[in-house]
Formats: structure tokens, sequence, C-alpha cells
């Protein structure tokens, strides 16, 4: 057990499973819905350059999210709002019960924990119902939703909401995360350490700066780092 760390938290989509999985069972819809798709991609983009001026949250991010969508589109925010939930929030969850963790994921994370290790979770999308079908949603000291928190990563916000929810200074926590630009730069602003599980098709991404403190292609090298 490392001396330095006390809590292990983690991405969820990309990091505990691989998201390409999903994405090619909810091609179909994304296709149907390219449009909305973009748009939503546009607004939460929008919304993190808004965000970097803020130092509280949003006071209400849906509605933000929602507002600027609608105006894009041209729609009223009801309708927007009926969109999305059925599409981003609900449409997925029937493709998800057969993704899988990434292999070793499960194992990992009992290790940690058994070891003494605190377990948080944070995710840009509510994560609650993907952890139940993926089998592990007993086993978190805290889980949660940068929406919720009011700010996207890689605002410190949400990483720091974490860190009190985890009730440890983030200096003892590493975040994992497949995202440079957002969780490995998030969770450092927040004075995180940091773990990038390369992406094989980019490994290149492990040499932007900030640096990880480590990074890893399978979660038995991660298993390694923490507990050998």
């Amino acid at each position: 057990m490392r001396n330095d760390i006390e809590g292990v938290a983690f991405d969820l989509d990309g990091t505990l499973y691989p998201n390409y999985r999903l994405n090619i069972r909810l091609l179909p819809s994304l296709l149907k819905n390219w449009r909305l798709l973009s748009t939503f991609g546009k607004a939460r983009n929008i919304i993190r350059k808004e965000q970097k001026e803020l130092s509280s949250p949003f006071p209400d991010f849906y509605r933000r999210q929602t507002e600027i969508i609608a105006e894009i589109l041209n729609k009223p925010p009801e309708v927007i709002d009926e969109k999305i939930e059925l599409l981003f929030y609900k449409g997925w969850e029937h493709f998800f019960k057969k993704i899988k963790l990434f292999k070793g994921t499960a194992e990992t994370l009992a290790a940690l924990r058994k070891t003494g290790y605190k377990l948080g979770l944070l995710s840009d999308f509510p994560p609650e119902t993907k952890l139940e079908y993926l089998g592990i949603s007993g086993i978190w000291d805290a889980v949660l939703c940068s929406e919720r928190c009011g700010a996207l990563k890689p605002h410190p916000l949400s990483f720091t909401e974490l860190a009190a929810a985890m009730s440890l200074p983030p200096e003892k926590i590493l975040y994992v995360g497949n995202s440079h630009s957002y969780d490995v730069t998030g969770a450092n602003r927040a004075g995180m350490k940091t773990a990038w599980i390369k992406n094989p098709l980019f490994p290149g991404c492990g040499r932007k700066k900030p640096l990880p403190d480590f990074s890893f292609s399978n979660y038995r090298q991660l298993y390694d780092f923490m507990l050998n």
C-alpha cells in the first residue's frame, strides 16, 4: 500500500469499461439524432468556456445546458429537455446491460477497497444506473456527477467536491481517467495525483502537459502500482 495515497477515484466512461462497445450499440440512434448530438456537444463546449470565469458552480447546470441547445436549434426548452432526457440520460440504458468492465477492473477495485483505500467516482454523466449494470454499485465511498456539481471537467470544482465527499485532502487522492484534457488536467488543477489509462490508438497523449503521475494500459498494471 502506498503511503502517499489514501484514496483512489475514477472516471467512468472509457475508464472502467471500453465505451466504444456502447457507442457501437448506440450508433443507429446517434445517426438518427445527429444534429441534436452535435448541438449537445457544442453546448457543453460553451459551458466549459463560461465556467472558466466561475468561482462557484452554475446555479442550475441543466437549465443552462437546455437554454443553449434550445437557442441553437430554435426549439422550445421543454421539447429539448424531453429529447435530452430520452437520448442522453435514459435512451442508452437497455444497450448498456451487456457492457462489461475492462479485464481486471473488478478485481483491482476489490483489492483496493480490501487494502483500505477509499474509493471515489466522478463522471460527467449520471453514473448510478451504469454502476448497477456493471455490478459495482455498492463499493464506493463517494459517487459524484459533475453536472450535479455544477461544473464540467476539467474545472477543478467537481474534483474538490469529490475530495470533500471522500473526506480526504486532494493531494492524498489518485484520480484515474482516460481523458487527458478532462481527467488528468482537471484532477491536477485540483491538487490530486493522476493516472491515465492509455488509448492504444493515441499513445502520444501521455506526453501532454501536465504529465500524469502514472500511465497504464491494463488494470493489472494499476494493481501493481498501487498494491505491490
